[in-house]
């Protein structure tokens, strides 16, 4: 959920989920779990005040939100991914999957695991494919 800019930025993944709506945690959880599947060498961290996933460079970023969990997989993966995403509102770098519809997790995962082929490519990982 979005916070004051006084409310102190969570310390890590852990720190997030805890400090979210109980409702959400779980979904929140889901998604984690899901990205840690997918990159299992990504380091877990919070940048920009929500939960980042960081493979050499920022892989994913995701948050939860009032109505949705933001996915945040860099415009490239949006691209690849136009099709499967033509059911969600998305912008240039991010998607929106609603809190109300069950959590598209296989779509993340083959997302995530087109972020860390990217970011093998490139020589930002920790090892190429």
């Amino acid at each position: 959920m979005t916070k004051k800019a006084s409310q102190l930025q969570p310390s890590g993944i852990d720190d997030y989920v805890s400090g979210s709506p109980e409702a959400v945690r779980g979904v929140l959880e889901s998604v984690r779990v899901t990205i840690r599947k997918a990159a299992p060498e990504a380091t877990e961290t919070i940048k920009y005040g929500v939960p980042t996933f960081v493979l050499g460079e920022n892989l994913v970023h995701f948050a939860a939100f009032k109505n949705h969990i933001g996915f945040f997989p860099t415009p490239t993966a949006i691209a690849a991914f136009r099709d499967q995403l033509s059911a969600y509102k998305s912008a240039k770098g991010s998607v929106q999957f609603p809190l109300a519809s069950p959590m598209p997790l296989k779509l993340i995962e083959q997302m995530v695991r087109f972020r860390v082929k990217e970011v093998r490519r490139k020589g930002s990982g920790k090892r190429r494919e």
